[in-house]
């Protein structure tokens, strides 16, 4: 299963694991991006979904076990940049709103893949979560999602931790300036720490998907915890 599956990196994500011979689940607000990224292909179901809403996740993952009859790999891509600005400046209803669809968004499809895979016989899954290398700096203006992607750290290691003892494998993919629809401003001009606007350089998304594949190809008694993937010269290292 691929959450935000109809455009940027879910749906290269989702295309590779499609591919490599998986049945995906599909799982985004709109119906028409995730019928472009199924492509008529039988392996994929595509179910509409508001990460935000629980009942919408668990309408998500009864309409999986009701095709497939199991859970064996949850990607938890799906997320916003949310409002831009110091945390003076940031409404408290686009902070919520970025917590609702970064944090809960994710707690809600793990724990439904949780009480999946832990169910299910032979037991047992992996949960991968799309964090960012702001899960460990953040860029100027950015409070609500980088709040939220260090709180993705923390969700993913508890979900490591307590999934243990039903081989519930756990990791984190933090990626840097690939290249997609929602990162493309930043090829043009970031904003950056001294307070000038630079470009910055991008990378090939579908090295996404590899890592992503490296890490679902592995048995459950194996896992990736945290993976960073970046473009090699963009001011990750020597931010700030």
């Amino acid at each position: 299963m691929v959450t935000g599956a109809g455009s940027g990196v879910g749906r290269v994500v989702a295309t590779a694991l499609l591919d490599a011979g998986y049945r995906v689940a599909l799982a985004g607000r709109r119906a028409a991006p995730l019928e472009e990224t199924a492509d008529g292909r039988e392996s994929a179901l595509v179910v509409p979904t508001d990460v935000g809403d629980a009942e919408s996740v668990a309408g998500l993952f009864a309409a999986v076990r009701e095709r497939w009859g199991r859970v064996d790999l949850l990607v938890n891509n799906a997320g916003t940049f949310g409002p831009s600005g110091s945390v003076d400046e940031i409404a408290v209803e686009d902070w919520t709103s970025t917590v609702a669809t970064n944090l809960t968004g994710a707690f809600l499809c793990a724990r439904e893949a949780f009480t999946a895979m832990r169910a299910q016989r032979p037991q047992g899954g992996r949960i991968i979560n799309n964090g960012s290398i702001s899960a460990h700096v953040p860029r100027p203006g950015s409070a609500a999602y980088t709040a939220t992607k260090h709180a993705i750290t923390g969700l993913t290691k508890s979900i490591a931790l307590d999934g243990r003892p039903y081989d519930i494998a756990c990791g984190q993919i933090d990626i840097g300036n690939a290249a997609t629809d929602m990162t493309a401003g930043i090829s043009v001009g970031a904003r950056q720490a001294d307070g000038s606007v630079r470009p910055e350089p991008t990378f090939d998304p579908a090295h996404v998907a590899d890592a992503v594949l490296l890490m679902a190809r592995l048995p459950l008694d194996a896992n990736v915890p945290f993976l960073t993937i970046t473009a090699t010269k963009m001011p990750f290292l020597g931010r700030g």
